[in-house]
């Protein structure tokens, strides 16, 4: 175990002991450890393991809460974030909440949403045309156009009213 994580650990098992978090809270709400409601003694002692841990300090007649040492610790034990596949990029930038932003102008990128999209799509299952537009107006209110798309792209394919999963990524 690393510095970091005991420090970490340390801040953690300090907000896990109740007294200490709501001398904190009261701290951080009213600026005064009294409101948080506790007798002196047990204040005291809560505001004695806030400075250990980093988390208060005093300051001129009362204590101060140091929200800074949450963004310190962080900074410290935070892995670099993996570089994110291309693909997960486009998805990140036009799905919000599950929805599409806009149906992405270019390609590769449309490519991208509808890869995703069809997913959703059972091979081999055959679908009428309003469960099809049921499954993509969850997406997008134009979910005709998206359901163009997906036949243009020969990712789904048509045959009357009923619809298949024609193409894209399948879990194995």
């Amino acid at each position: 175990m690393t510095e970091a994580d005991g420090e970490t650990r340390r801040v953690l098992g300090l907000l896990s002991q109740p007294d200490t978090l709501r001398v904190l809270s009261a701290l951080v709400l009213t600026g005064r450890a009294a409101d948080a409601g506790l007798p002196p003694a047990r204040t005291d002692r809560a505001l004695r393991r806030l400075a250990r841990g980093g988390l208060a300090e005093p300051s001129g007649d009362g204590w101060r809460p140091i929200p800074g040492r949450f963004a310190e610790l962080l900074r410290t034990t935070a892995a670099p974030a993996a570089p994110a596949d291309p693909a997960e990029r486009v998805l990140r930038h036009f799905l919000v909440e599950g929805r599409l932003r806009e149906i992405p102008a270019r390609r590769e990128k449309r490519l991208v949403v509808l890869r995703h999209i069809v997913t959703l799509f059972e091979p081999g299952v055959r679908y009428p045309e309003k469960d099809v537009n049921v499954v993509l107006r969850a997406f997008h209110h134009d979910f005709a156009a998206l359901r163009r798309y997906l036949i243009d792209e020969c990712l789904l394919s048509r045959a009357g009213d009923l619809y298949w999963r024609s193409g894209g990524p399948v879990e194995v």
